[in-house]
């Protein structure tokens, strides 16, 4: 008789929970629909009362933009426009200057000059801001209108003004624009180590990397000294390239995982057996302009102790968005979880601290260079176990082996410095082990 006591006890229970469930569902659809109302209170006004006819379809999507960017910096609305740019970053070629940028405040702030573009040959830096194109003033353009207005038939020419902090005066730039073809990866062998130099996680970046480790070991008539994977600028991209990629070096366990808003909604992805390097030293150069997929195949060889993470603190873009469309020509990216290194770490605002801090000194404006992260962007996620830099303590002393001025480093030959350290770094370790299991004291540095 007692089951039946408690079957009855817990239907009762059960019962008298409904009506409190459904007293606060209802009083959320009321807190809903109250806002929704203000909402529709200004739509109408605008509609009858702007001094000038509006577009129902612009007053829409510009309601749904000012949604997203109330949320973070990553989540948007994509329309026509928008749908070509993503094509052209994950498929393209067109005729324009190189340059990945972002919108603040009004202005278009560059990110990063794409290598060996006519942005990257101007001297075009991460950091800048552009206020004129061929002359006009652009603040307050939407950046899809900056982006058109920059991009345009190879073989013509247009300026840019460009307001560097740091400077005192604007710079003026003028290219030739030219056909941009996004290879993700390119390779080369000095000093008998492999170079991968990895630019986009774009759709055949994996393949592509096995096909460059192929080529250099051909090219060489034997395996290489080492790997150099240089992921200096590379914003990121497809988050299934990135694994890929570190699944190339990676023999077992996990890559990443990415959790979502519930808290059993986790994702792992692991390597699959076999690593193409074959245990060969890995040396993975990383900068402030190392962001997002680029930071989960850092971040993996790096908990995994694969090979050493050398350069500078990454850009810390830990989220992930997802492309929910909505019509044939519109979607919604929306940032719906973060990812997380194989040893449990968000990168999200920190970013990944290097194993070995090297500055690029054979740049002259280094010192004055701004850097900008994903921690300078308003309304970007807070990662609540990101330690306070503020706390650690500062060491001002100039390291001796980072002495060189830019001008000394040019006579010798050296135009980059943080690749010239990463091959000697290789040269002299020799072998693969060494390198795998080498813990440099006080290589760390306070940021």
């Amino acid at each position: 008789m007692a089951r039946p006591l408690l079957q009855a006890t817990a239907i009762a229970s059960a019962m008298a929970l409904v009506p409190i469930a459904t007293a606060a569902m209802a009083q959320v659809d009321t807190d809903s629909y109250r806002e929704l109302d203000v909402f529709m209170d200004v739509y109408n006004r605008v509609k009858a009362e702007y001094v000038e006819p509006v577009e129902d379809k612009k007053l829409v999507e510009g309601a749904i933009q000012g949604m997203l960017a109330a949320l973070d910096p990553h989540s948007s609305y994509v329309n026509a426009l928008d749908f070509e740019n993503m094509r052209i970053q994950t498929e393209g070629n067109y005729g324009g200057l190189g340059l990945t940028v972002t919108q603040e405040d009004g202005a278009v702030k560059v990110i990063a000059p794409t290598e060996d573009t006519p942005a990257d040959r101007a001297g075009v830096k991460a950091g800048d801001y552009i206020t004129h194109i061929d002359g006009k003033l652009i603040f307050g353009e939407t950046l899809d209108a900056a982006i058109t207005e920059m991009r345009g038939e190879p073989g013509t020419k247009v300026s840019l003004t460009l307001v560097r902090p740091g400077q005192d005066k604007p710079i003026d730039v003028t290219m030739m624009r030219e056909i941009i073809v996004q290879k993700p990866v390119k390779w080369e062998v000095k000093d008998g180590i492999g170079i991968v130099n990895i630019n986009t996680f774009s759709a055949s970046t994996g393949a592509d990397t096995r096909a460059a480790m192929m080529a250099i070991e051909k090219s060489l008539g034997k395996k290489p000294l080492g790997y150099i994977v240089d992921l200096r600028n590379n914003g990121g991209g497809l988050l299934n390239q990135a694994i890929e990629v570190s699944d190339v070096f990676l023999e077992r366990g996990e890559i990443v995982s990415q959790r979502g808003r519930a808290k059993g909604d986790i994702e792992r992805y692991y390597a699959r057996p076999g690593d193409l390097a074959n245990g060969l030293p890995i040396v993975v150069l990383v900068d402030s302009g190392t962001a997002s997929a680029s930071e989960i195949v850092a971040g993996a060889i790096q908990d995994h102790h694969r090979g050493l993470v050398m350069g500078e603190r990454t850009f810390g873009k830990g989220s992930v968005q997802t492309l929910l469309q909505l019509g044939p020509e519109s979607a919604l990216r929306l940032t719906t979880a973060r990812y997380y290194t194989p040893s449990g770490k968000s990168v999200q605002e920190g970013g990944i601290e290097p194993d070995l801090v090297v500055p690029q000194i054979s740049d002259p404006d280094y010192k004055d260079r701004p850097v900008f992260r994903e921690a300078d962007l308003r309304r970007h996620l807070i990662n609540e176990a990101k330690v306070d830099d503020r706390t650690l303590e500062e060491d001002d002393k100039t390291d001796p082996r980072f002495a060189a001025t830019a001008e000394q480093l040019k006579k010798q030959g050296i135009e980059d410095f943080q690749l010239h350290y990463a091959l000697k770094t290789i040269g002299r370790l020799g072998t693969g082990p060494q390198l795998a299991q080498a813990k440099p004291a006080a290589t760390r540095s306070a940021r």
